[in-house]
């Protein structure tokens, strides 16, 4: 199909036009939903371009060409779940192959590394801090085969040099995988930086609902044209593919993530700050966001990024018991898993997302008791920050 916009079109004007033309029959300006799962033949090898929908479907063709072009991808594949776009990648390594793993990612990746993969496939991982570049160059062998890592990561925050990461997978001819969850295309390219594979959990800030589970993998044009023609021939092979009403929630999703994007920016930004400055008095040990110039990660954050992000993270006095009560009185934050809606959510990690990680590596990592994750949303900024006020000085 052929793609609406020119290289010299915005991100914005993108987001609302690649891979579309209005509807051929009827002029309709919306993709259809192509429920069929099955499509008539013209003759032995004789199609139009669709046979099977888990093959290829109208539908997901169209949101793929817009997800690729947003990333600037050769390919872009519609998985059915964020965990299930990062099986797809895995399964691109032989059985037994070494992966170099962040530390500090979403617990469902370190689960799938570590628990499932390791043993069904015999996967060899290190998890190192992707942050400490000696550690990762000093964990990196000859035969590493993957680079997988998250920035800003899940849900320290840590900033990886995405520059440094595809140098060290260069050198020893293994790929770069990327997790852009927290950032959207929007707000960062990683396959226009260097890096071999991006993936998204499209649940997130590229649906900003909160009504679809979805995934993204996407190939970067750099890349060996094998992986991208087994990354197609993956998504086949093991099912790993989004139904075509999710395709058309998501492809609505995407016309507006750009003016999205900006408001959860200016949110945070300005909710950071606030956060900053009356710290002690509102009972922060420890406030992590890359947009603040304590952050470790701020110039590298600055240069890779546009903007920094709606995901905010802090420690809290008084423990587990203060940090639950915090999230039991905020009335605009919801107490909840997942991110990157419009609405604003709060999360304990140590028993929710990251439960998962024994107690002595969520020790090791950072992810105490008393830290609660902020998905700061698109509503009135104001209403925001009184809302964290009245939670955080009653509790």
């Amino acid at each position: 199909m052929t793609r609406r916009t020119s290289n010299q079109d915005a991100f914005e004007t993108r987001a609302i036009h690649a891979g579309q033309e209005p509807d051929p029959q009827t002029g309709a300006v919306v993709t259809p939903i192509y429920t069929s799962s099955t499509f008539v033949q013209d003759g032995i090898g004789n199609n139009r371009g669709f046979m099977y929908s888990r093959s290829g479907n109208p539908t997901r063709l169209v949101l793929e060409a817009c997800l690729a072009d947003l990333e600037g991808a050769e390919t872009a594949i519609a998985c059915p779940s964020g965990l299930s776009a990062a099986s797809t990648i895995l399964e691109l390594l032989e059985s037994g192959a070494h992966v170099v793993a962040h530390h500090d990612v979403y617990g469902g990746i370190y689960r799938l590394l570590e628990m499932v993969r390791s043993k069904s496939a015999g996967l060899d991982v290190t998890f190192v801090n992707f942050s400490d570049k000696e550690a990762v160059r000093a964990a990196i062998r000859p035969d590493t085969a993957m680079l997988w890592f998250e920035t800003p990561s899940n849900p320290l925050l840590e900033i990886v040099d995405i520059a440094f990461v595809v140098d060290e997978a260069k050198r020893v001819g293994a790929l770069s995988v990327c997790d852009n969850t927290f950032c959207s295309p929007y707000c960062q390219r990683p396959l226009e930086q260097g890096v071999d594979i991006v993936m998204h959990s499209a649940t997130k800030f590229l649906n900003g609902h909160s009504d679809l589970i979805a995934g993204v993998v996407a190939v970067s044009p750099n890349c060996d044209p094998e992986i991208v023609k087994k990354i197609r021939f993956l998504q086949n092979a093991t099912g790993a593919v989004m139904d075509p009403i999710a395709c058309s929630t998501l492809l609505r999703s995407l016309k507006t993530l750009a003016i999205r994007m900006e408001r959860h920016n200016q949110n945070a930004e300005r909710i950071a700050a606030y956060l900053d400055e009356n710290a002690e008095r509102l009972g922060i040990t420890k406030l992590i966001y890359p947009g603040l110039s304590s952050h470790p990660g701020h110039e590298v954050a600055k240069r890779q990024m546009k903007g920094f992000g709606a995901m905010i993270s802090m420690e809290v006095t008084g423990g587990q018991a203060r940090a639950e009560k915090i999230a039991q009185s905020l009335r605009l934050f919801a107490f909840a898993v997942s991110l990157g809606g419009v609405e604003s959510l709060v999360q304990h990690p140590a028993s929710m997302t990251h439960a998962i990680l024994p107690p002595e590596r969520r020790q090791m990592l950072g992810v105490t008791d008393n830290l609660l994750r902020l998905s700061v949303g698109i509503e009135h900024v104001d209403d925001l920050i009184a809302d964290l006020e009245s939670a955080m000085t009653s509790a």
